[in-house]
């Protein structure tokens, strides 16, 4: 075996700051880096953190959780796109599902990422039931894409009514549109999203091809720097759904990458709390520009069938959960028309970045709130390319912006700032666990990012959390989880067929189909893994509902088929339903909607023991001083550690500062905090 497969490096690059956890597999050796981002072109810190490594050639493996997906996505600079339709529903699109962008009153527009003037239409019908009534005119598909083309589109969407239940004419005005297309930006639902409601499948299949040139330039631009490198391991993506997959498989399904790099964090979280024995848990990713909320139930991370990244922008592919709110360390504070003080969204990104890293911004950040209050280090900035931060030009902005708008001392003001990100960051807490049913009071916060670990307190004390877990590296936590990923590809074929009417031997076949693709797409990845499991799930509801619930299927597939029957399913539903509404309907019949199919190629386990302290620190070696910290409106005499020297045991009372090179963490005067056997820091309540 190539004794480089073993030599893994996980990138995970941010607004701020692009972070890297390398892994010697072989070894059980790791070093991590933090350097800087390039808004516009990622590339850059991209190559640079790697270098940091020594030579590419030298490294086996990549994966990288990438953010480029999603901001196109949230800032509308995706590519220029055609969409060629059925007749009559040229604008499925725009209708949406006639929700309003403001639920109180009748304002607020949207606007599709097809213009209309790019969704055409050709004769074709497919019905309900798979019968093509009209066939498709190749000649007319090609017609079109060539006015398409001329109209300046750079991609191309083919969405057929009905065509997830038969494809047939979807093919055919793709292989026909392919002939005169002059690039591979060019897809149809059947091979993106072969699922009921037109919307969705649209809106999918659309925002799939909106990616498609820029998530494809990007990668392309990255692989060339890779091969100029003398790199020839394997390059792969992080996907929404917390698995990896080729760059081939993200370049045709880009739309897969939406929430990549926060679902890496995700997942490492996941394992890291839960091998602490900390099964359930709320992650929070603090960067540079937002926040990033996920549950952990049993260990298990949420995934949702669906998720919209804006108004109107709907994505239906498998996503773990996660709220994003824009309170990051880089969201701008001012104080708005009414008075208030607002701490995002804007951001100040990472150039020019926080008004104390000196590179032009003059407006406050929730950094520069940090720093003036003492919490950050200002001679001992993370990242490594600062000297220093400039304490006194940060308090100058708070001052001009906040402070003297509102009325009161700068300190007041800073530690305002604070309260207000404080308060955001609780209400997304609230969002994924209280309004869904679940008791704070049994969670854990696993707060990461650059700034996760300087909320730690906040985040305990306003949702009334029992604790939180501060990861060995907070600010490489995302890039951790590019390294412990396992490999995943999911599909979905709709089935609609009533319960009591199931052939049993029909839905296994599709089941065993389905597997052997999604098997084929991870055994290509090209990844090490120690197996590939096949997990099947069907979405069912009783007769005259429109919503479905997740019905998880015991079977497996073994010696070509999966023993599936319909006992087996009716059990399944049932227990699922039960649990999600704890009451059952036996006079309605059920119907299965979707057959959801996801094989995971299961990674080589990842020792997080490996990360914890040496066994001879000592808590006294770790203390650095103390300096003076504003807590609760005034100023305290706080003690400072170097958090990666405490020995494992060691326990410190607040206030304190723990501090290392990628994050800082603090500890509040009311908390105490202790080193568990991994080398996390577990934060509690002192009484």
């Amino acid at each position: 075996m190539n004794a480089l497969v073993g030599k893994i490096v996980g990138v995970d690059v941010g607004g701020t700051f692009t972070d890297l956890f390398y892994y010697d597999e072989d070894a059980a050796r790791f070093r991590t880096a933090k350097v800087p981002s390039n808004r516009g072109d990622e590339a850059i810190g991209f190559l640079e953190g790697l270098k940091t490594f020594g030579p590419l050639a030298q490294l086996g493996s990549i994966v990288h959780g990438t953010t480029v997906g999603t901001n196109a996505l949230l800032e509308r600079k995706g590519a220029r796109i055609g969409l060629i339709t059925t007749r009559g529903f040229r604008d499925v699109l725009e209708m949406r599902r006639r929700d309003r962008r403001h639920t109180w009153g009748l304002w607020g527009d949207f606007v599709p990422v097809v213009d209309r003037d790019l969704r055409l239409e050709v004769v074709e019908r497919t019905m309900a039931d798979g019968t093509i009534r009209e066939e498709i005119d190749p000649d007319e598909v090609k017609n079109i894409a060539q006015v398409l083309l001329a109209r300046g589109a750079e991609a191309l969407a083919i969405v057929f009514i009905n065509a997830y239940a038969n494809p047939a004419n979807e093919l055919k005005a793709l292989a026909a549109a392919r002939e005169v297309w002059p690039n591979e930006n060019i897809e149809c639902s059947a091979q993106i999203l072969p699922e009921i409601r037109e919307f969705e499948r649209t809106s999918t299949t659309a925002l799939n091809a909106y990616l498609q040139p820029v998530v494809g330039s990007y990668l392309g631009k990255l692989n060339q720097a890779l091969a100029h490198e003398k790199f020839s391991g394997r390059f792969h993506i992080v996907q929404s759904n917390g698995g990896v997959m080729s760059t081939a498989t993200a370049r045709r399904l880009p739309v897969r990458t939406a929430l990549s790099g926060p679902a890496a964090g995700v997942i490492a979280a996941a394992a890291i709390a839960k091998a602490a024995g900390f099964p359930d848990v709320i992650t929070g990713d603090l960067g540079g520009t937002s926040f990033d909320v996920s549950i952990v139930v049993e260990g298990e991370t949420a995934l949702a069938a669906q998720t919209t990244i804006d108004f109107g922008l709907v994505i239906r592919t498998p996503m773990i959960e996660i709220t994003t709110i824009g309170a990051g360390g880089g969201s701008i504070a001012h104080v708005d028309a009414g008075g208030l003080l607002q701490v995002g969204p804007e951001s100040a990104g990472s150039r020019p970045g926080p008004v104390a890293y000196g590179q032009g911004n003059t407006r406050p950040t929730l950094t520069d709130a940090n720093v003036v209050l003492g919490r950050i280090n200002a001679e001992r900035p993370i990242g490594g390319k600062l000297a220093r931060l400039d304490v006194e030009a940060a308090k100058a902005a708070i001052t001009k912006y906040v402070a003297e708008p509102l009325g009161i001392d700068p300190m007041q003001a800073a530690e305002a700032i604070v309260r207000v990100a404080n308060g955001k960051m609780a209400g997304a807490i609230r969002l994924v666990s209280i309004e869904r049913g679940h008791d704070p009071g049994r969670f854990a916060a696993v707060p990461f990012g650059g700034g996760g670990a300087l909320h730690v307190g906040a985040l305990i004390k306003d949702v009334g959390l029992k604790a939180a877990l501060v990861p060995r590296y907070p600010g490489v936590t995302s890039a951790l989880g590019c390294v412990i990923a396992d490999i995943r590809h999911d599909q979905v074929q709709t089935v609609n067929l009533l319960l009591d009417q199931l052939d049993a031997a029909a839905l296994d076949q599709r089941m065993v189909e389905e597997a052997e693709a999604s098997r084929v797409v991870v055994e290509e990845a090209g990844l090490s893994v120690e197996r590939i499991d096949i997990l099947f799930e069907l979405d069912m509801h009783y007769v005259g509902q429109t919503h479905t619930v997740s019905v998880p299927l015991p079977v497996s597939l073994q010696s070509g088929t999966t023993g599936v029957d319909a006992s087996i399913v009716r059990e399944a539903f049932e227990r699922a339903y039960q649990a999600s509404f704890s009451r059952l309907l036996p006079s309605v019949p059920a119907k299965i909607v979707n057959l959801r199919t996801a094989a995971v190629g299961r990674r080589p386990h990842f020792d997080l023991a490996s990360l914890a302290p040496e066994a001879s620190a000592t808590i006294e070696q770790a203390r650095l001083g103390s300096r003076p910290v504003w807590f609760d409106g005034d100023w305290h005499d706080t003690a400072i550690y170097a958090r990666l020297d405490l020995p494992i045991g060691a326990v410190v009372h607040g206030p304190a500062i723990l501090e290392q090179p990628d994050a800082t963490t603090v500890i509040d005067p009311d908390l105490i905090a202790r080193v568990d056997d991994f080398g996390n820091i577990i934060v509690e309540r002192a009484t």
